[in-house]
């Protein structure tokens, strides 16, 4: 599990196809961060949780398999690419962000970034069939960034990007068009579910009330 607060931005240093996945080499920059990682550790990149198959000074590798080239943006990255990368949470951890679970839900694309007096604005388009897992004021990761939602307008949502964050994570390279890994917050999901799976027929009527939530533990 991971809080989606960046503590370094790395540099992939190779990519090496097989068997359909990658093996991906990336560089980090923060030694205090990541010189003591070892071999089936987790790791975000981009918000993509991969497993640490092999390392050396400066650099670790990870087996980057179809399912997660199919859901997220690691299959376009190339030699020299910046990824955002967080070490996974230890028990005695502030907790800044989120939870984050690294399990990108899919790949979307910025719409429009615009620039508020110090800080950005930046929006972003996402497909329809996740719109019940975000809300106004909620949580989101993009490219495993802990952000919270500014504003929703129908598809597409705003967080606003303080400088700092702009500043020490890959944002800063985003432009209109680039493509970006969001994790949906993992409360809203199980909400969702839950509401959906207790959902009465619409002819009926809906069995959802105060008593119902209470005794669901909301």
């Amino acid at each position: 599990m991971f809080t989606g607060i960046i503590k370094d931005v790395g540099r992939v240093k190779g990519v090496t196809r097989q068997k359909g996945g990658l093996r991906l080499r990336v560089g980090y920059v923060n030694p205090e961060e990541f010189s003591n990682l070892s071999i089936d550790e987790s790791v975000s990149i981009n918000g993509a949780c991969q497993t640490v198959v092999a390392l050396g000074e400066g650099w670790f590798e990870v087996d980057t398999v179809e399912e997660t080239l199919n859901k997220t943006t690691l299959g376009d990255l190339g030699n020299g690419a910046l990824v955002n990368l967080e070490r996974a949470v230890r028990p005695l951890d502030r907790l800044g962000g989120h939870f984050v679970l690294g399990h990108v839900d899919c790949a979307a694309s910025v719409h429009e970034i615009r620039e508020l007096g110090s800080s950005r604005e930046l929006w972003v388009s996402f497909p329809e069939s996740f719109s019940p897992f975000i809300v106004s004021a909620g949580s989101i990761t993009i490219d495993g960034i802990s952000l919270t939602v500014a504003k929703l307008d129908g598809l597409r949502f705003a967080a606003a990007v303080i400088p700092y964050t702009f500043a020490y994570t890959t944002i800063n390279a985003l432009k209109v068009g680039s493509r970006v890994n969001l994790e949906f917050d993992i409360l809203g999901k199980y909400v969702a579910r839950q509401l959906g799976m207790h959902q009465a027929p619409a002819e009926a009527g809906s069995k959802i009330d105060d008593l119902w939530l209470t005794e669901q533990g909301f």
